[in-house]
């Protein structure tokens, strides 16, 4: 366990510079969020990630992320996000241990949140997903139905609107689509002034994401390594 500790801690080293370096280059004085994706590794890794003064992780797949954070050590030291696509029959179990999920994208999964936050007695924070892709393959709301969602969202007694998720489409730079979700971001954020987070940008684009704004990265591979060898 030693050497994977040690392993994260170099990793993690590495990535926080690179978003020092990238809010620099921006002129940003403010600080960023910094969400380890954690799919396909064991909750062990999770508690290294915490000792290292992680604070938040990301889960996009309900099964494996229900079983996970049962396992945490740490679990209080954490903000567990949901970043995957949410099927509505799951939004039960999901609002019974995250604490935000990144990928609202219609009103039907709105109102099962709600409801299902209700249940647990609690509030659930939300970002409404745009799909910045043309051709869909990244899942999210289109951008011309994002204010409405939004305003649903902001309306639904147990959740709160936090702001905007997106992921950078295929086949096309990450800097002009980022450039196109911050906009949005700003006439959200005009109707709804807490709205402030805007979540973009992953381990290959977290630079171009912090450039337009970005106030959480999603961080998988650039801190965690391979998935695939540790399935």
């Amino acid at each position: 366990m030693s050497g994977r500790r040690a392993e994260l801690e170099a990793r993690l080293a590495t990535v926080r510079q690179r978003v020092a370096a990238a809010l620099e280059a921006a002129g940003r004085t403010d600080g960023v969020t910094l969400v380890a994706v954690t799919k396909f590794f064991p909750a062990s890794d999770v508690d290294l990630l915490a000792e290292l003064g992680v604070t938040d992780i990301g889960e996009n797949r309900d099964q494996e992320a229900a079983a996970k954070v049962a396992e945490l050590a740490h679990r209080d030291r954490l903000t567990v996000h949901f970043i995957g696509q949410l099927q509505t029959n799951k939004a039960g179990s999901v609002a019974g241990y995250a604490d935000v999920v990144h990928s609202l994208d219609r009103a039907k999964l709105a109102r099962a949140l709600d409801r299902a936050a209700e249940r647990e007695g609690r509030v659930l924070d939300v970002l409404v997903q745009v799909g910045l892709d043309t051709a869909g393959g990244r899942g999210g709301a289109a951008p011309e139905e994002v204010p409405a969602l939004a305003d649903l969202a902001a309306d639904l007694p147990h959740l709160r609107l936090r702001g905007l998720m997106a992921v950078a489409p295929l086949g096309e730079p990450p800097r002009p689509a980022f450039a196109r979700l911050r906009s949005l971001a700003e006439r959200v954020r005009a109707d709804h002034r807490d709205a402030t987070w805007l979540s973009a940008g992953m381990s290959a684009d977290l630079e171009d994401a912090v450039a337009e704004g970005a106030t959480h990265l999603r961080v998988g591979s650039a801190i965690l390594g391979s998935r695939e060898s540790h399935r």
